[in-house]
């Protein structure tokens, strides 16, 4: 008589059966696993273990994921105009931060540091360019007047305390210091005091602060103090490597569009130091300024090792009267949203004329500071706003007008009914 075959048990994980492994091992509630399979989990773990171990000893790394199309769409949110500028950034962004990512697969070839040099009047939005394109890549960033650096051993900033600031500004993370932006203001102010004859006396604040930044600008590896200042012999350094931190100047340039008229024998030079007593065609010096080249940037008083570590030079137009009304207007940030948003949390709505616009433009244009002296503009206009409001039920709009912006008659003010309110209910009220 024929016994019924016994019930062979299975690894719960491959399904093999007992009789085709070495050993089969049982867990609770009928569950099994093969010799086999603990083999394949070891070396599994054993593989994410040095995988972990990698990634946390390996540099920290900065990807952006964008295109240079991305970039540019970004920018467009928070800057009005500068087309053309806002396309180099990108593109000059973009391929930075690509050569960081893949350096480790360029053996074969070495890929140079592209930094960028921003040349546009006063309000322009080259500060801007550089401070949104920081928040979009989440990077560290930092700003450095170069009126304020000296050579070393003088009374002034070194320019290594650049660098402790962009430190600050990543938390104490050098490594992620390292891949930060830093913009360098006023960049044009170093320029040497004499350019046709650069020994007569000592240029401390100009063509010495150049040779000094020339180190940290084209990459390599610099101590600084932590805590910023001067360095001191005792003190404890940090080592920045700035190979792959995108520097980013940027300067008004004032006199350098009559460099390059005399060099493309333009009839009619622009005199821009007289920017305030009489502004300028805009259009006439943007197309000016935008065939400058590195000559007219060594005419200018730059050394050209300096000019050199700056290969992406992009020329910002001065801003007119409908860019100015999109930059109180248009932007994410724009500074009517901003007070509307003020005002709404009281309750009260806050209302610009197109003439208020226009005349805040121009208010902008005559002081000759660009879409920087919008917000003094708008500030004055609102201060009254801004007083009575909190203190006030009844008003529940507000009307700014040209005569409002330009200070012929205050704001006029509206009651939940759309009843106008006049100046004698409101001084009997305050």
């Amino acid at each position: 008589m024929l016994r019924p075959a016994q019930p062979q048990n299975h690894c719960s994980f491959c399904g093999k059966s007992e009789l085709h492994v070495n050993r089969l091992i049982a867990g609770p509630r009928n569950v099994f696993v093969c010799d086999e399979c603990v083999q394949v989990f070891y070396e599994l773990i054993q593989g994410e273990q040095r995988f972990s171990i990698h990634a946390q000893s390996a540099p920290a790394r900065v990807s952006t994921g964008l295109t240079p199309r991305q970039i540019y769409q970004h920018l467009e949110q928070y800057v009005v105009g500068q087309a053309r500028a806002k396309r180099a950034l990108a593109v000059a962004v973009y391929n930075h931060y690509k050569r960081i990512e893949h350096k480790s697969r360029l053996v074969d070839v070495e890929l140079g540091k592209s930094n960028v040099l921003l040349i546009g009047p006063t309000g322009s939005g080259k500060t801007l360019l550089a401070q949104t394109l920081a928040r979009l890549l989440d990077v560290p960033f930092c700003i450095a007047d170069a009126t304020a650096l000296t050579e070393a051993g003088y009374v002034g900033e070194d320019v290594e305390s650049i660098l402790s600031r962009l430190i600050h500004a990543a938390d104490g993370d050098v490594a992620r210091a390292q891949r930060g932006i830093v913009y360098i203001d006023e960049i044009d102010k170093i320029a040497r005091k004499s350019a046709d004859n650069p020994s007569i006396t000592r240029d401390v604040s100009g063509e010495g602060v150049q040779q000094a930044l020339l180190k940290i600008v084209e990459g390599s590896v610099v101590y600084v103090p932590p805590e910023g200042g001067r360095k001191h012999p005792q003190a404890e350094m940090l080592r920045v490597d700035t190979s792959d931190i995108l520097f980013i100047a940027g300067g008004a340039f004032d006199g350098l569009s009559r460099i390059v008229a005399e060099r493309i024998g333009a009839s009619r030079p622009i005199n821009l130091p007289n920017l305030k007593a009489q502004q300028p065609p805009p259009r006439e010096e943007g197309a000016v300024l935008a065939q400058v080249t590195t000559r007219d940037l060594l005419k200018y008083g730059f050394i050209p090792e300096l000019v050199g570590r700056f290969a992406t030079l992009v020329v910002l137009e001065p801003l007119e009267q409908q860019a100015l009304i999109d930059v109180l207007t248009r932007p994410r940030n724009a500074l009517i949203k901003q007070y509307q948003r003020l005002l709404g949390l009281d309750g009260v709505e806050l209302v610009f004329t197109q003439d208020a616009l226009r005349a805040a433009a121009d208010e902008a244009l005559r002081l000759g500071t660009g879409a920087r002296g919008l917000r003094a503009v708008v500030e004055r206009t609102l201060l009254d706003v801004m007083y009575e409001v909190p203190s006030r039920r009844d008003i529940r709009r507000v009307v700014v007008d040209a005569d409002a912006v330009l200070g012929r008659r205050p704001p006029h003010y509206y009651n939940h009914l759309g009843q106008p309110l006049s100046q004698v209910e409101l001084g009997r009220a305050a």
